[in-house]
């Protein structure tokens, strides 16, 4: 059965990304083996009649029982609308986690409900710590060219991201980006094909911190004085999510894998697409469980 909203079982909180970390769709999933030895599929997201992202059964079984022994907490940048398209395996039918952290922090859902406390906190915070949005949607307008941008899109009226043709980008331009971004209090971050800007009061780690204020994780040690929050992810507006875990992990995969960002508690996997999501489960579970890293069984298909 799945624990109430704030308890802590065995005194862990998992907080995981979802695209490319635990979730992946048909061009992430990297299935580098023959058709016959590529691991059985099952479909999280459907949108518009179609199947647009899966785990390994074995990862979803697994994810099941992590959210009957930890509070597991969704922490994505999706908007609240693209999040919900998402059915997470559960303990139970129709299960919601208690916390989710949506819009790279932006929206807090409580028992799959939008917190007004905490959108009102977060509003207070990017007045004061960062450009209004306007002039960055502004500004992308002005520097992204049409010949390589194919989508302009503003997020929960938080922040902007664009979809471009990657390979046609042009050499400086997402430096320039980067730099005129942090001058006013913004980042920039390339995963795939979307080019995010996100003002810097707005992160993951920010919506984490009251979870774990409100889920009473400070000062709790898991089980056999093991770390109280693990995390995962793969992007770097993941980074800050990893930095305030006691434990980490990122897969093969990734704006963090090809930068080679490592961070002292964070594990760097080998495994890439879908078959690293199933190892960031495992590991969730085996650290909640006491086990050691290097003793996690693989899983047998």
């Amino acid at each position: 059965m799945s624990s109430p909203r704030g308890s802590l079982p065995r005194g862990f909180l998992v907080a995981s990304d979802l695209d490319r970390t635990l979730i992946y769709s048909n061009r992430a999933l990297a299935l580098d083996v023959p058709d016959r030895l590529a691991p059985r599929l099952l479909s999280v997201e459907v949108h518009d009649g179609k199947a647009l992202s899966f785990m390994t059964e074995q990862a979803a079984a697994l994810l099941v029982e992590l959210a009957q022994e930890a509070l597991f907490v969704p922490a994505t940048t999706r908007t609240r609308a693209q999040y919900e398209r998402v059915n997470l395996p559960g303990p139970t039918p129709g299960w919601v986690p208690s916390y989710a952290i949506c819009s790279n922090g932006g929206r807090l859902l409580v028992d799959g409900v939008p917190d007004e406390d905490w959108e009102a906190e977060m509003a207070g915070r990017l007045a004061a710590g960062a450009a209004p949005l306007a002039e960055v949607v502004e500004h992308l307008a002005l520097c992204a060219d049409p010949e390589w941008t194919h989508k302009r899109r503003v997020a929960d009226e938080l922040f902007a991201y664009l979809v471009v043709e990657r390979a046609e980008l042009p050499v400086g331009w997402l430096e320039e980006l980067t730099g005129w971004c942090a001058e006013r209090g913004w980042s920039v971050s390339l995963q795939g094909r979307k080019v995010y800007a996100v003002p810097v009061p707005l992160s993951k780690s920010a919506a984490l911190a009251e979870v774990r204020r409100r889920a009473g994780v400070d000062g709790v040690d898991g089980v056999d004085g093991g770390p109280a929050v693990l995390a995962a992810g793969d992007s770097l507006l993941d980074a800050d999510l990893l930095l305030a875990a006691d434990a980490a992990w990122r897969p093969g995969h990734g704006e963090l894998a090809d930068s080679g960002w490592t961070a002292p508690g964070v594990t760097a996997l080998d495994e890439v697409g879908v078959a690293a999501g199933e190892e960031i489960v495992r590991r969730f579970l085996a650290r909640v469980r006491g086990e050691a890293d290097d003793l996690v069984p693989v899983a047998v298909r």
